[in-house]
């Protein structure tokens, strides 16, 4: 059984390896997805508890496959 803390660590987890990968900063990485700084590091950190529609726009702004982020 899944722990939905576990799921969003695991997420923003994803998210980091994928920000790195195309070498942005948390702040750059936040600009072009239109949001606050505090609030990528929240969903780096497992802490942000996301809507599917924000996981779509988050992906979407660093234009990578969905898939890419919900691997577990």
């Amino acid at each position: 059984m899944n722990d939905y803390k576990e799921v969003l660590k695991q997420i923003g987890l994803n998210f980091r390896v994928e920000r790195t990968k195309k070498q942005l900063s948390q702040e750059k990485y936040a600009e072009l997805a239109n949001v606050h700084t505090n609030y990528i590091g929240k969903v780096e950190r497992g802490e942000q508890n996301l809507t599917v529609k924000k996981i779509v726009d988050l992906t979407n702004s660093l234009e990578i496959p969905l898939g890419n982020i919900l691997k577990f």
